[in-house]
């Protein structure tokens, strides 16, 4: 069994290889906690909003859906990363989505809130009553559980916030 400073030094010599992927290999081998990044999510699991009457038909998939409101900044590009990587987590039990509240500027203002990005988590859609009012046969109407989101930017943050409101994360087996 060769020591680690070995097998590094075996990969360093490889020539058919380039300096920046046997760095990366060395790394591997002998980093504790290499992360893994950049990861390749695959296919962009987050949805870009177009309209409420498509964000109602998501809804309605019975799923819950993490909405991030955003306009464009430099911390939206951190935002992005990590939905795109919890969108792929959760994938496809949770459903992420991102609304660009300078192009949608009504859906965002309905929030009412005046601190820019930020996240909230809609879920267990229900008919809601008439409650005796007069309406519209033809109109249904719902209600929504909506939680705003105020945990850690990350995979993690996401997992513990979903583990603490009792939000299934993964199939029942």
């Amino acid at each position: 069994s060769e020591s680690k400073s070995e097998e590094a030094a075996n990969i360093l010599q490889m020539g058919d290889t380039s300096f920046l992927d046997r760095m990366l290999l060395h790394l591997r081998s002998t980093c504790k906690y290499y992360s893994g990044y950049p990861k390749d999510l695959g296919p962009s699991r987050v949805i870009h909003f177009t309209s409420e009457r498509e964000f109602v038909q998501l809804l309605h998939q019975g799923y819950p859906v993490v909405v991030a409101f955003t306009i464009r900044s430099n911390y939206t590009q951190h935002l992005d990363r990590m939905l795109e990587e919890a969108a792929a987590e959760f994938y496809p039990n949770i459903k992420f989505m991102r609304v660009e509240c300078p192009k949608y500027p009504g859906f965002c203002i309905t929030r009412q809130k005046s601190e820019y990005p930020f996240i909230e988590i809609f879920h267990s859609p229900q008919q809601a009553g008439n409650e005796g009012k007069v309406q519209d046969p033809n109109i249904t109407r719902y209600s929504v559980k909506v939680v705003p989101y105020n945990y850690d930017m990350s995979p993690y943050g996401f997992r513990e916030f979903f583990k603490r409101q009792g939000v299934r994360t993964s199939d029942p087996k």
